[in-house]
């Protein structure tokens, strides 16, 4: 067998050594006689994997006493609206910072039930960064403010934290949770879809503060209502069990190679070496992002000429090396380069750059 270097922005890479120990266990877990995604979800073999991961999550992430994680289902598309539902209360406005494609979405969402003041945008330099914080119109009377921590498409992330004072932060981190030490204390609300640095598609990561707690519009179904989901474990519904255990094990995976520090490093690394050649390209490569804002996560990339770019793909993926097209709303390259990237992936993809810019350049 043949594994690929996949740069796939989601789903994404996942490490080998994971896989290979849920093929292992695909048939009998540890002597049950069950595969995973037979099991009663609040049967004990289940519970223990269910707690092993939220334990692990909660450690590896840091997340202090006075905030709960869930384990939910519906994606981070599903969490625009339910974010809302649930932190409105008698509030009837959000600030949202637009930073690209999926803080617009979110921005789409919320409209559905409260009125939306854009603080903040990048809209006019083509969302090639995140807006100065000075610049932010920020409404100490809104329920919450909204941060996409990491554009997937537009390759633009943040490297440091809005203080938004007594008005709750909340933030879509689905494509860089768990890519870098956070300051969970910063935020009122944390969500994501796993299927981008923790596992499967089908599970969703909330971590929401106590005090956010028991706000829902009357409107909110019971499965969505974060008090509700709280108060009875993640499991209000059968949650998506399989994917909770794929993400157990990412954690545990994670815990081995020395945590959120450690895996920064690696990622500071692999995106490193992809930058230095773009920026040393005089001109062939071109990433559209300020130097300061440029995801570790997602690396978005053009060619000197769009007619190159089928036969770079064609080479690159006769090299093994898949979904490198860029998203269709901006076309070029995208690399995404999450933790299970390995080095040896980027370096494979770097080779393949500079060997085609002394063919093409």
């Amino acid at each position: 067998m043949t594994r690929v270097f996949n740069f796939s922005s989601g789903p994404a890479v996942l490490p080998e050594s994971v896989l290979r120990q849920a093929a292992e266990e695909m048939l009998d877990w540890h002597g049950s006689g069950m595969s995973v995604m037979e099991m009663s979800h609040r049967g004990p073999q289940f519970m223990a994997i269910l707690d092993e991961a939220q334990s692990l999550f909660r450690e590896l992430l840091g997340v202090p006493d006075d905030y709960r994680t869930l384990f939910l289902q519906g994606g981070a598309i599903g969490e625009m609206a339910i974010v809302p539902m649930n932190l409105l209360g008698a509030k009837t406005s959000i600030d949202f910072v637009n930073t690209g494609t999926w803080s617009s979405k979110a921005m789409s969402e919320a409209g559905r039930y409260a009125r939306i003041n854009e603080v903040a945008s990048s809209a006019a330099t083509a969302f090639d960064r995140i807006p100065a914080f000075e610049t932010w119109r920020l409404d100490p009377d809104a329920a919450y403010v909204h941060i996409c921590s990491n554009e997937t498409i537009g390759g633009v992330e943040y490297h440091w934290t809005p203080d938004t004072g007594d008005v709750p932060l909340v933030a879509d981190v689905s494509s860089n949770i768990l890519s870098a030490p956070l300051d969970v204390t910063k935020f009122g609300l944390l969500y994501g879809g796993a299927q981008k640095n923790v596992g499967p598609a089908g599970l969703t990561l909330v971590v929401v503060r106590d005090d956010l707690l028991g706000r829902a519009l009357p409107i909110t179904p019971c499965a969505f209502d974060f008090a509700q989901q709280s108060d009875n474990g993640s499991m209000l519904n059968t949650p998506p069990t399989y994917a909770i255990y794929i993400a157990g094990l990412v954690f545990r995976w994670l815990k081995a190679q020395g945590g959120l520090v450690a895996i920064e490093a690696l990622n500071l690394r692999k995106a490193g070496l992809l930058y230095d050649t773009i920026d040393a390209s005089g001109g062939f490569y071109v990433n559209p992002v300020a130097v300061a804002d440029r995801s570790l996560m997602n690396v978005p990339f053009r060619l000197p000429d769009a007619r190159l770019d089928a036969p770079f793909l064609a080479e690159a993926e006769a090299l093994g090396m898949v979904q490198l097209k860029g998203h269709r709303s901006v076309g070029g390259m995208r690399a995404s380069i999450y933790n299970a990237m390995p080095v040896e992936g980027v370096q494979r993809l770097v080779d393949h750059m500079l060997d085609f810019a002394r063919r093409h350049g």
